[in-house]
């Protein structure tokens, strides 16, 4: 006699949907989708919106009075003529350009040989280490006011330093020759350390069997650094180079707290001439002032474009 089995059917709801089907997980786009919320919120309230509000000024004839109604007329690109013919815009662009060049250069080569010297790894190097990051931690309104009271003609330290080997003393802040070398020093103080946490982070990844290797063919310490050290250091001074020009593009503070652009606009900058443009007058021009600052977004974006493309084609060859 035969038998025959039946095989069980799984049960299906109502509507014919088995039950293994109903608890099938979410697809995983959406769990990434859930991470990517967040982040996504934030850039667009706090970096896409205020940058649309700034090409938006930038765009408009504010007043105080349409600012707060928003009925300013749209001018197109009329604050961004007013501000290429104003006699500021020159002296601001290469004030620009000085502080930003002249800063990177000293920083990245200042912090460079910390990096090296510290990577020596003797005695007291993690606390002297740990010293050299302290203007890095300081507040910038205490950084600038403390080389502000350094640098300050009558009762400053400088000028008694320099009095003392019989130097006369320097109008530091207050003379236009050399106001703007009184701010590139101090942001060149506040920097340094930034490069050289970062360049001795990228010393660490090398291996040091390439310097022992080397110092059996019989390479000295310069030819070890620059055949070894700074070729294998590239990608990281690269992308050091890249956050500190577009940090160094944007000082305000700095610069406000020890000239505030002067004397007779001889430390302006960009940063600096768009807040007086916006918020520096009795009658704000908000408009040339948003356009300023949309220079410098735009000069960022340039260098970091510029960047992008050079690392794309180092990665292909």
């Amino acid at each position: 006699m035969t038998t025959t089995t039946q095989v069980p059917h799984p049960r299906t709801d109502p509507e014919g949907a088995a039950p293994e089907a109903r608890r099938r997980p979410a697809s995983p786009q959406w769990a990434a989708w859930a991470f990517l919320a967040p982040v996504t919120l934030y850039l667009a309230l706090f970096y896409a919106y205020p940058l649309y509000r700034n090409i938006d000024l930038s765009l408009r004839h504010y007043t105080v009075r349409s600012f707060v109604h928003g009925d300013a007329p749209f001018t197109g690109l009329a604050n961004y003529r007013t501000v290429l013919d104003d006699p500021t815009f020159a002296p601001a662009l290469l004030h620009t350009a000085v502080f930003t060049g002249v800063s990177l250069v000293f920083q990245f080569a200042i912090g460079l040989a910390l990096a090296v010297f510290f990577h020596q790894h003797f005695r007291l190097s993690v606390t002297l280490r740990a010293l050299f990051l302290v203007p890095w931690l300081l507040p910038l309104i205490v950084s600038a006011s403390t080389w502000s009271w350094m640098l300050n003609s009558d009762s400053g330290i400088v000028n008694a330093a320099l009095h003392a080997i019989g130097v006369d003393p320097v109008n530091w802040l207050t003379s236009p020759s050399w106001s703007l070398t009184s701010v590139i020093i101090a942001n060149i103080w506040i920097g340094v350390p930034f490069n050289l946490v970062v360049l001795h982070s990228g010393l660490q990844s090398i291996p040091s069997s390439l310097y022992e290797a080397a110092a059996l063919d019989g390479a000295n310490a310069w030819q070890r650094f620059w055949r070894i050290t700074f070729p294998l250091l590239r990608p990281v001074s690269a992308i050091t180079l890249l956050l500190g020009l577009v940090y160094t593009l944007k000082v305000f503070d700095i610069i406000w707290i020890m000239t505030k652009g002067g004397p007779a606009d001889s430390s302006t900058t960009f940063a600096t001439w768009s807040y007086q443009l916006g918020f520096g007058n009795l009658l704000p021009a908000f408009g040339p002032g948003a356009a300023v600052g949309n220079l410098l977004v735009l000069a960022a974006l340039v260098f970091g474009l510029v960047y992008v493309r050079v690392q794309r084609k180092q990665a292909l060859s």
